[in-house]
């Protein structure tokens, strides 16, 4: 990060596309707290019910907002801080309002990778393909495009990850 200003970033895009592994190298290269929203949903009640058709939480997305817009005010009222920012990891990420966001990155991967990778977590035939329509159809960078964030897309395809090395230097 070339500035000293706390920096908060959101990492969206469909379950499977490497949002996770993405935030966790950011947070460690840039020095960002990292906020696994999974964990957080869980830790602190945030979902409404469980489906078990979808075997998923179902998230009130305004309740989750309010609870992400609580942490990163949190964040930026901190006097002394070992970070010089924060990264959201969630694919419910690109709702927070983007005055709060200095940017929004989604992962995108190729169809043949995602079903894969979906397959792999155990996700049923309709999961998987909810999941790949929701990629084919861009749904998180869409909704992110259509609240106002400024939009960088990661391709997340293979290992290498030479495409974070400026990801958001600028």
């Amino acid at each position: 990060m070339k500035d000293k200003k706390r920096r908060v970033i959101a990492v969206s895009g469909t379950p499977g596309t490497g949002k996770t592994t993405v935030s966790k190298i950011l947070a460690r290269k840039y020095k960002l707290k990292y906020l696994d929203v999974k964990s957080m949903i869980k830790k602190y009640d945030l979902s409404e019910e469980f489906d078990k058709e979808r075997d998923c939480e179902v998230i009130d997305v305004k309740k989750l907002v309010l609870f992400l817009i609580g942490k990163i005010s949190e964040f930026k009222e901190l006097k002394k801080t070992k970070f010089q920012g924060m990264i959201i990891d969630s694919h419910l990420s690109h709702n927070i309002a983007p005055h709060m966001v200095d940017l929004c990155i989604i992962t995108k991967c190729s169809l043949p990778v995602l079903k894969k990778r979906l397959e792999k977590r155990g996700y049923s035939e309709t999961k998987v393909r909810e999941n790949l329509d929701a990629e084919i159809f861009d749904t998180c960078k869409v909704e992110a495009m259509e609240k106002g964030h400024k939009i960088k897309v990661l391709w997340t395809d293979k290992e290498e990850h030479e495409s974070l090395r400026d990801i958001i230097s600028d």
